[in-house]
């Protein structure tokens, strides 16, 4: 009786996971462009400091998800990524400014060069605000 009570939980449980289920992928990301940031003019080593940003949320369906960061020597490279969900009933918006931030620890004595991306050119080419910070004693 229990190999047939297990035999008929094998066959439920095999049935139960059709491979003809279309999970589809219900959201997906977008890289948005930075419009603004506000953040020092000098660090000071070994503090930290919050750098603020804002970006254009183009409709209800964006949710902000978390920072492209790249980090090379004393160069960072930043981005605002997304998650869109596109089968939703969403709202679009003309110019829904978002802010968001993140703290940055100064843990070098050399200047730092921060590269905001601020989307593509006409050429497909990636754009920067550029902002060279001194660290002071």
């Amino acid at each position: 009786m229990k190999k047939l009570v297990l035999l008929g939980c094998l066959i439920c449980s095999i049935w139960s996971c059709s491979p003809e289920d279309n999970n589809t992928t219900d959201f997906y990301y977008e890289t948005l462009p930075i419009e603004s940031v506000n953040m020092p003019t000098e660090f000071q080593y070994g503090h930290t400091y919050e750098i603020s940003m804002t970006y254009l949320k183009p409709s209800g369906c964006h949710v902000f998800n978390d920072f492209y960061y790249l980090s090379e020597l004393n160069q960072r490279t930043i981005a605002i990524i997304t998650t869109v969900f596109p089968n939703q009933n969403c709202e679009n918006f003309e110019n829904e400014e978002v802010e968001v931030t993140f703290n940055f620890r100064v843990n070098d004595i050399d200047p730092y060069v921060f590269r905001f991306w601020q989307g593509e050119d006409v050429n497909g080419n990636d754009t920067y605000y550029i902002v060279e910070v001194p660290v002071i004693d």
